[in-house]
């Protein structure tokens, strides 16, 4: 099992227990994902920390000063 954080702009477009597919995005020198249609966006990770998985299960969303935050688990990641 892999966990990774989304930053999620509004409230409400996700739900625990919510599964979801994301899309790989490529940097010169990192990847990101974003959770399908473009719902949340994860930070940057090197080649080396590259998510094999493409579906995923949404485990938790937390709020903060900075935004929303959507940590999802992925089988094989």
């Amino acid at each position: 099992m892999r966990s990774m954080e989304f930053k999620m702009e509004r409230q409400g477009l996700l739900e625990v227990g919510q599964k979801v597919t994301v899309t790989e995005g490529l940097l010169p020198s990192n990847y990101y994902y974003v959770i399908d249609p473009s719902l949340a966006m994860s930070g940057n990770f090197p080649f080396r920390e590259r998510l094999l998985a493409r579906e995923g299960i949404v485990t938790d969303i937390k709020e903060n000063e900075r935004g929303f935050y959507v940590t999802v688990e992925f089988e094989n990641g």
